[in-house]
């Protein structure tokens, strides 16, 4: 059973996401933090770099964003090698300065950089997430039944109109034609919007489109799974999310429920949960134990057999720990909101049958994380090399 938990003191706003009374999911989020990742802003060309092919562009956030010639130029499909032309462009060619552009925000600033940003714009939706601008149109790794890729591929080429991409997402595995289509109206009518509003708009740099709250991302993502519940704390927080499951049409798959006097976080002892998601070291089941540290470049995981001895062979009881190990992992690396490079150094099998078998189940693991993760496999130093966007950027 999914519950989403919502509680909002002040302009603090705190969200939990809850399978089977476990929290799986924790995220902060402030009225007055300016997280921008995913907004579209019309913004004015400041200066051109032509050593790196690149620009700054102000859209009238603290600093200037960053822009490649990549990604003002039209995308390609970067899996088509076949096609695949080489960008070599003179960025002064392409851009001047002064020069207005619709930009959306792929990677938030921090405190060294300003944001980086693109002309290649996204709206996610329930089912798919729409791309304007170009035709490539990709199906979610996630699907694996290629009779069902087969048929996602045919209903997304028969409804988009031209010049219009798609991502499908996992979302929409045995969905019908009526409710892809559905889907991609609803955002193509975002998208007309957002083109008139900058087309009408007399004031440059200014936001045009800003991007969902936490609470609607996870409500789009996981619409395929059901959130059987959600429980506010704030009435502002319940009424705009029950017109945004009306908007999508979810509004009767979902029960919401109001308690302003209630402390919601007290349910299923979240906040216990949450002190303990904090800690470095986590016990398995079995008595081995995980450490989590993260550093600036990557986030370093290590396996350990800690208290387990096992009653079978040395190898059997590393398999063991491992295994354990893997399925706490991929918990924690959702937990935590972990992005970036990830090395996982497990105790090491001689078995290369084990080997794969761990592979395996990582992967299989993390298929139930939100977050696009990559494994690219074990080493020649036998560590496991993997890769996890964040869900938010605000983390970073």
């Amino acid at each position: 059973m999914l519950e989403l938990i919502v509680s909002k003191k002040n302009k603090n706003k705190q969200i939990a996401l809850v399978e089977n009374g476990k929290l799986v999911e924790i995220y902060d989020e402030e009225d007055d933090i300016n997280k921008n990742e995913g907004n579209i802003y019309l913004g004015v060309v400041k200066d051109i770099l032509p050593g790196m092919q690149a620009a700054f562009l102000d859209i009238g956030t603290e600093k200037n964003s960053f822009i490649h010639l990549k990604d003002i130029l039209p995308q390609q499909d970067q899996k088509d090698t076949k096609n695949l032309k080489p960008q070599e462009e003179d960025i002064k060619k392409v851009v001047k300065p002064n020069d207005v552009l619709l930009v959306q925000v792929k990677k938030d600033s921090n405190a060294q950089k300003g944001a980086r940003i693109s002309t290649h714009i996204s709206l996610a939706g329930r089912l798919v997430v729409l791309m304007p601008n170009t035709d490539i149109i990709t199906i979610s790794q996630k699907i694996e039944n290629e009779a069902e890729r087969k048929r996602l591929l045919e209903i997304a080429k028969s409804v988009l109109p031209k010049n219009t991409g798609v991502v499908i997402r996992t979302s929409a595995s045995k969905k019908s034609k009526e409710e892809i289509e559905k889907d991609i109206n609803l955002l193509l009518t975002k998208w007309e919007k957002i083109k008139l509003d900058a087309s009408n708009s007399k004031t440059v740099p200014k936001l045009i489109f800003k991007t969902p709250s936490i609470v609607e991302k996870i409500i789009i993502d996981l619409s395929d799974k059901k959130i059987e519940k959600i429980i506010f704390d704030s009435k502002d927080e319940y009424q705009n999310i029950s017109k945004m499951l009306e908007e999508y049409g979810i509004s009767n798959t979902t029960k919401l429920e109001l308690d302003e006097k209630l402390e919601i976080f007290d349910l299923y002892e979240i906040d216990k949960q949450i002190e303990k998601m904090g800690a470095r070291k986590i016990w398995l089941n079995c008595g081995g134990f995980i450490t989590i540290d993260p550093t600036e470049a990557l986030t370093a995981i290590d396996v350990n057999t800690g208290k387990y001895m096992g009653n079978n062979s040395l190898e059997d009881t590393v398999y063991k720990v491992n295994y354990e190990a893997t399925i706490e992992i991929a918990k924690q690396l959702r937990l935590r909101d972990i992005g970036g490079i990830i090395i996982i150094d497990y105790i090491d099998m001689l078995n290369e049958e084990n080997k794969d078998k761990i592979e395996k189940l990582l992967k299989q693991e993390l298929k139930n994380d939100r977050a696009k993760t990559q494994v690219e496999g074990f080493t020649k130093l036998d560590l496991m090399e993997m890769t996890r966007k964040h869900i938010c950027s605000h983390k970073d």
